[in-house]
C-alpha cells in the first residue's frame, strides 16, 4: 500500500515586502488597476487597496504590500477629503459624466442659494448610494444589476459629514467644492442630491481625493514617477528605488494607543499569546492597540483585564 503524498506548499511568487504605498491615481484608471501595476512593479507577494476611486476620480489611493494589508480596515475607516466639481442641469445614470442623460433643466443656481443649502448637508445625514456603485443587493452589486437595464432599489444609509465648503463658481454652470467625509460617504450622491434640491438636476464632472486619513497629501507619489524605475535594469536597484517610497506599515494604526513591548513580549505574541500589563503607566481601559517591539510592528489586539491579546500578528 502506497503512502499518501504530502501536500506541498507552493512558495508565494514575489518579494515579502511590506508597507503602505500612497499611490496618486491618475485620471481614468481603475482602482483595482492600479493595485495589479503596482503589486508588478514592487515584485510584491501580496497587495491590497484601501478605499476604492472610480476610474473617473483621481487621487489619494492607499495600496497595502505584504503584511500591510492586515491593516487595510483600520486606513477604510478614516477620514476622506474630496475637492469635486458638480455641473447643473443635468442628472446622469451614474451621477458623473460617464453615463446617459436621465434628467435636464433650464435652472441655474446662484451662488448664495448653493451656501444657503450646505448646511443641510453637513453632520449626521441619510444618503442612498448611486444606481451604479458597489452596494450589494440581495448578493448582487449595484452596478451589475443597473447594467443589466434593471432599476435597482437602494436603501438609504447614514453617513457623515464633517464639512462642506463652496470653493468657487467660475461660471452658473459649474461649481467647486470640498469636503470632508466619514467611511462609505458618495460624493456622486451628493451632486445628484444638491441638484434635485435646488432644482437644477446636477452631476459630478470632476473627482479628485486628496486625504485618507492617517495618510497626508504630501505622502502621494504619482503613478508615473514609479514607472520611471521600469528602466532601472539591475533588479536590487530597482527595488530600492522604489522601496524608498513605502511608508511603514504602523502608520496606518496611528489612531490606536502604541505600546512598546520587549523581545520577550514580542516572542510571546507571535506564538499567540497574550502579555500582562505591568506598571504603574499601564493601561486598564479596554480597548484595542498595536505593539511595538525595537521599532517593529508586532501585533495588533486588545487590552483587557490587565493584559494585551494579539488578534493579528506580524511577521
Amino acid at each position: 500500500m502506497s503512502k499518501p503524498r504530502k501536500q506541498q506548499h507552493r512558495k508565494p511568487k514575489g518579494r515579502p515586502i511590506s508597507g503602505w504605498l500612497i499611490l496618486d491615481k491618475p485620471f481614468d484608471f481603475g482602482s483595482t488597476e492600479a493595485v495589479s501595476k503596482i503589486k508588478w512593479l514592487f515584485n510584491a507577494q501580496k497587495a491590497g487597496h484601501a478605499g476604492t476611486l472610480d476610474p473617473l476620480a483621481s487621487g489619494m489611493l492607499p495600496i497595502a504590500l505584504g503584511d500591510a494589508t492586515k491593516t487595510v480596515p483600520y486606513v477604510m475607516d478614516g477620514r476622506k477629503i474630496y475637492e469635486f466639481t458638480v455641473s447643473w442641469g443635468e442628472e446622469r445614470t451614474t451621477d458623473d459624466m460617464e453615463g446617459e442623460v436621465l434628467n435636464t433643466s433650464p435652472n441655474r443656481p446662484d451662488e448664495q442659494a448653493i451656501r444657503d443649502l450646505l448646511p443641510n448637508y453637513t453632520g449626521i445625514i441619510q444618503q442612498i448610494p448611486p444606481q451604479f456603485s458597489a452596494i450589494k443587493i440581495a448578493g448582487e452589486r449595484a452596478y451589475d444589476i443597473a447594467r443589466g437595464g434593471e432599476a435597482v432599489e437602494i436603501p438609504a444609509r447614514e453617513v457623515e459629514i464633517h464639512r462642506i465648503t463652496l470653493l468657487a463658481c467660475p461660471d452658473a454652470n459649474t461649481a467647486h467644492f470640498e469636503v470632508e467625509c466619514g467611511k462609505g460617504t458618495y460624493v456622486r450622491a451628493l451632486a445628484r442630491d444638491m441638484g434635485r434640491d435646488l432644482g437644477c438636476y446636477g452631476f459630478i464632472s470632476q473627482l479628485r481625493r486628496s486625504m485618507v486619513a492617517p495618510f497626508a497629501e504630501e505622502a502621494m507619489v504619482p503613478l508615473a514617477k514609479l514607472i520611471e524605475f521600469e528602466a532601472i535594469e539591475d533588479r536590487d536597484e530597482r527595488s530600492a528605488a522604489l522601496d524608498a517610497y513605502l511608508i511603514d506599515t504602523s502608520e496606518a494604526l496611528s489612531s490606536l494607543p502604541h505600546l512598546i513591548i520587549n523581545d520577550d513580549q514580542a516572542h510571546r505574541l507571535k506564538m499567540g499569546n497574550a502579555i500582562l500589563l505591568r506598571g504603574r503607566d499601564a493601561p486598564t481601559q479596554e480597548m484595542e492597540a498595536y505593539a511595538t517591539a525595537r521599532g517593529k510592528l508586532i501585533a495588533i489586539g486588545e487590552i483587557a483585564e490587565g493584559e494585551f491579546r494579539p488578534k493579528r500578528v506580524f511577521g
